[in-house]
């Protein structure tokens, strides 16, 4: 049984799912996730886009319907004692379903634990109780793991498997009508209603000041999966810059772009792959800020930047999130000369340390033998009872 709640656990699922089944094609995989683990062969008991909420105020105003889904996927392990949980990401809805997975029995695989290098540095101590293994996707995720005595490992990043271009440079031109010297800025303003919301607005902002600059910029935005459209539309009809909205191959459509502006998360990170240099921002409400500022106690939130422990991609956290400050920011890294140079090659560098090709396929070996093992022991019980 599989558990990812958002657009990026979705991704990672689809992967386990697939390496999953070529490696047992007898598995059944069911669960909570989205239409990628879906296709992949992942028969949903509930989709995670009808959940998609994030921030303190969001969750609170959404709990009840929360804890409704968590009881529904109680049931589901009730009725089909799964050989092995795989709870991906999305930790404070996750660990919970983790905790009622281990009253009844079932293994807990961890896929991305909690950031408890970052903040909450005491869930390491919490997680390594639940999980019987967890497995994650950065190295300097280990140590507060290791230190309360998780089984814990990193066996690589699966974005080096699936981030590529679908198609060759030309094609892509053709495909997104990109005429020879225009030049594609992207938009990527997250996955989540509110992420949307807060930071969709000042991107538009940037972009009309880049464009006001320079006729030959073009904008687009990837729309992730599980995004309601209509949402993204109502702020572009608000604004006066042309954005095309795209729906299919957005790494081929990153390796075009000259820069983007970007949500803190994981598309940081893919675009640093396909060698896209951003200007990444973070924004949240209020509240969910000020507990944040108490908690948190890291000096920087992309990834990139955490990976090498520099600030060399540019961060704007809050009230810095402004229209202006995005798009001087963005101008040092559409320009050709060494600021854009020192961006570029520092992300190659970050990209060096998430390990070799095929993480997607160890971790799904590493599952397969722990539900083997479960269901070794569970015949046990039996002959023994």
């Amino acid at each position: 049984m599989l558990s990812a709640g958002e657009t990026s656990g979705d991704l990672h699922g689809a992967a386990l799912a697939r390496e999953l089944r070529a490696l047992d094609p007898t598995v059944s995989l069911i669960g909570f996730g989205g239409a990628e683990m879906a296709a992949a062969g992942v028969v949903l008991r509930q989709n995670y886009t009808d959940y998609n909420v994030m921030g303190i105020s969001a969750v609170l105003l959404n709990l009840r319907r929360i804890f409704a889904l968590l009881d529904d996927l109680t049931r589901l392990m009730e009725e089909e004692h799964p050989d092995v949980l795989v709870i991906i990401d999305y930790p404070d809805f996750n660990w919970r379903l983790a905790a009622r997975a281990k009253e009844r029995g079932i293994p807990v695989f961890s896929y991305i634990p909690p950031s408890a290098w970052a903040w909450r540095k005491g869930r390491a101590k919490s997680c390594a109780r639940v999980a019987d293994e967890i497995v994650a996707i950065f190295p300097h995720e280990l140590p507060p793991y290791e230190a309360a005595g998780a089984n814990i490992s990193f066996v690589g990043n699966p974005l080096i498997d699936t981030v590529r271009a679908e198609m060759d440079e030309e094609e892509a031109r053709r495909h997104f009508g990109i005429a020879d010297g225009e030049i594609p800025v992207l938009l990527m303003p997250g996955s989540r209603r509110e992420e949307i919301e807060r930071l969709l607005p000042p991107m538009l902002g940037a972009a009309e000041i880049l464009a006001a600059r320079d006729s030959a910029r073009r904008f687009f935005l990837p729309v992730a999966g599980g995004v309601d459209v209509a949402q993204i539309q109502r702020h572009l009809t608000a604004s006066s810059v042309e954005v095309t909205l795209t729906h299919d191959a957005r790494y081929a459509l990153m390796g075009l772009a000259r820069a983007a502006i970007a949500a803190s998360g994981t598309v940081v990170m893919e675009a640093a792959i396909m060698g896209l240099p951003a200007v990444v921002l973070y924004r949240m409400s209020a509240l969910s800020y000020l507990v944040g500022r108490l908690l948190v106690d890291v000096p920087r939130f992309s990834l990139p930047n955490i990976l090498l422990g520099e600030t060399f991609e540019t961060e704007l956290l809050q009230d810095a999130v402004q229209p202006a400050r995005i798009a001087a920011a963005m101008e040092d890294i559409i320009a050709d000369g060494a600021p854009r140079d020192y961006v570029t090659e520092r992300l190659a560098r970050a990209v060096a340390v998430l390990g070799e090709p095929h993480a997607a396929r160890r971790v799904a070996e590493k599952i397969l033998a722990l539900a083997r093992s479960h269901g070794r022991a569970a015949d046990e019980n039996v002959q023994c009872s």
